[in-house]
């Protein structure tokens, strides 16, 4: 309890750190895209080849993928749901806003250092996970608020593999198929990449990070975030309790159904035409939460 304790105040800790640098100006929250671009092109990709080095694909690891779809689907449709009377933009915000989980930049910062084995667990997830993200979810999201934009099959491929960590866990998950192994000398090398992407994750959120809101939003941001808890905690009772499953596949399944909104959500929220500011408040105050119910949570079933 005293580890999860200290790791969690170490989070809170970098985070704030990044959060200084900004206030204080001698970083700017444009530096903040410059970490962006260095996590999702180098830390991320290392980590994940890293972590897949040595995994043997079996069919848990098959269950995740598809269980990070078939989450993302479920919460899209029930924002669309609880949002029917909204105006579109606000319906998809609700719907960006409460689908998609932060795992690269987040829960496998937080996750990986309690439970190495867990990795492989998070990663699988993610790959499903990133196919809404980078797309899926989008498609999904036009259709059910009845936009006029079309986003198409080819697209989402193309933005698929534009991704270099999504791009990264299909060359992964194609060597482990056929039992290649990476040499030892070039893992070494990664390894040592792959340990800055926890600092780096932390403080860039730091540099993101927003305490500020218009008062004529925050009615809107609280149901957003109610909404997105509540199906997270359903979801997290059904793991904990309803669904037999290795104990820490369970424990994985548990954390992840709590974790925040990922930065995919606030782009395609901001790129549809919220406000920066409400959408950046929204994220901030999913981050804030996800960091208490997942050290709670790793607290309780640790």
């Amino acid at each position: 309890m005293k580890e999860i304790l200290l790791q969690a105040i170490g989070f809170c800790f970098v985070i704030f750190l990044g959060y200084l640098m900004k206030r204080i100006g001698l970083l700017s929250k444009s530096d903040g895209g410059t970490l962006s671009v260095i996590i999702v092109n180098i830390t991320l990709p290392a980590t994940v080849i890293v972590s897949l080095a040595s995994v043997d694909v079996s069919g848990t690891l098959v269950f995740l993928l598809i269980m990070g779809i078939i989450l993302n689907i479920l919460v899209i449709l029930i924002g669309g749901q609880v949002s029917k009377r909204r105006s579109v933009l606000e319906r998809k915000f609700q719907m960006y806003s409460m689908s998609g989980y932060n795992i690269g930049n987040f829960s496998l910062p937080f996750i990986q250092g309690f439970y190495p084995l867990a990795v492989p667990f998070l990663l699988m997830f993610d790959i499903g996970n990133s196919v809404m993200l980078t797309g899926g979810s989008t498609l999904l999201i036009d259709k059910v608020a009845g936009s006029k934009e079309e986003t198409t099959l080819k697209r989402i491929v193309v933005s698929l593999f534009k991704s270099a960590p999504f791009t990264a866990y299909m060359v992964m998950l194609v060597l482990r198929i056929v039992q290649v192994r990476l040499s030892a000398d070039l893992l070494g090398i990664l390894e040592m990449i792959a340990k800055a992407n926890g600092f780096l994750s932390m403080f860039m959120i730091g540099l993101y990070f927003e305490l500020r809101l218009p008062k004529k939003t925050m009615h809107l941001v609280k149901e957003v975030l109610t909404w997105r808890y509540l199906c997270g905690a359903i979801f997290a009772l059904m793991f904990a309790f309803m669904i037999p499953l290795d104990p820490l596949l369970r424990i994985v399944l548990v954390v992840l159904s709590v974790a925040p909104m990922p930065t995919f959500s606030v782009i395609n929220s901001v790129k549809a035409g919220m406000p920066e500011e409400t959408v950046g408040f929204t994220s901030s105050a999913s981050i804030l939460i996800s960091l208490v119910l997942m050290t709670i949570i790793m607290m309780l079933m640790g």
